[in-house]
């Protein structure tokens, strides 16, 4: 039986971190040096919230987890928290949420796609809300 995070908690993010460590390696990342910020809207506590990726040579440097403004990235993708926790069930795919318009990038389109693997949400399973 796999364990249950709750969605964007600290636990979540102490996840998350383990297991892109583990298994994104700098070679699956093509030594990519970029930084991704995901921003969560309509999330169930009624608060934004965002998670911040920042890759330096395909390793995994920040994974952080806030409200408010989230730190400047190379990538922004937003939308809304059903659309993240989805892709997150692997029950949407991040590419078709983004070609289909539940999510919006800002940035190179092209290159989040083909390089950026961390833009593919870990299928971790989250709870419903967060609180």
């Amino acid at each position: 039986m796999s364990v249950k995070y709750q969605y964007l908690t600290e636990e979540w993010r102490t996840e998350a971190e383990r297991r892109l460590k583990a298994e994104i390696t700098p070679e699956k990342m093509k030594n990519l040096t970029a930084s991704l910020a995901n921003v969560f809207q309509n999330c169930p506590d009624g608060n934004p919230w965002w998670l911040f990726f920042g890759y330096e040579n395909g390793e995994l440097a920040r994974l952080e987890v806030g409200q408010g403004e989230p730190p400047a990235a190379e990538f922004t993708v937003s939308g809304d928290y059903d659309v993240f926790g989805r892709i997150s069930r692997a029950e949407l795919s991040s590419q078709r949420a983004l070609m289909t318009g539940k999510l919006k990038l800002k940035g190179n389109m092209v290159k989040a796609l083909k390089e950026h693997p961390g833009i593919s949400m870990l299928s971790l399973s989250p709870t419903d809300g967060r609180g």
